[in-house]
């Protein structure tokens, strides 16, 4: 009896078993790269500059907005710019205002938010876009 278990055993291991040519398979199910070249900062800003400078209506402003603030990143003053002109452009004051309250949400601190209202204060000034901040003072 022990022969033959002994053969079975060997037998057994010279044959390849379902558990190994599932584990030969899987990896190539598997994609390693996403294809997608990395994006550089500038080239973000001036894709989105861009789509704003072209945006027609609400409906593509605020998907702008939605795609650019989804990044891990804050937009720079361009971006935010031309998504305050695009805004007031389509005649849509809450959603200039909001483009603010979305820069504050993304900023790490107080002092980088007051640094993008004294940059931004000449556009704000020229649209007569006023933060929530200031709408909601008294």
């Amino acid at each position: 009896m022990r022969p033959q278990l002994l053969s079975t055993v060997l037998r057994a291991a010279a044959r390849p078993s379902v558990f190994a040519r599932t584990a030969r398979v899987t990896p190539s199910l598997v994609r390693l790269s996403s294809g997608h070249a990395q994006e550089s900062y500038e080239s973000f800003s001036e894709r989105y500059v861009k789509f704003f400078e072209n945006a027609e209506d609400l409906f593509e402003v605020q998907r702008g907005l939605n795609n650019c603030f989804a990044h891990d990143l804050v937009p720079s003053t361009s971006v935010v710019e031309a998504a305050l002109r695009a805004s007031r452009r389509v005649n849509d004051y809450s959603t200039a205002v909001r483009i603010f309250e979305g820069i504050k949400e993304k900023v790490e601190n107080k002092e980088q938010y007051q640094a993008y209202l004294d940059e931004l204060k000449g556009i704000r000034e020229e649209l007569g876009i006023n933060t929530k901040e200031e709408l909601y003072s008294s």
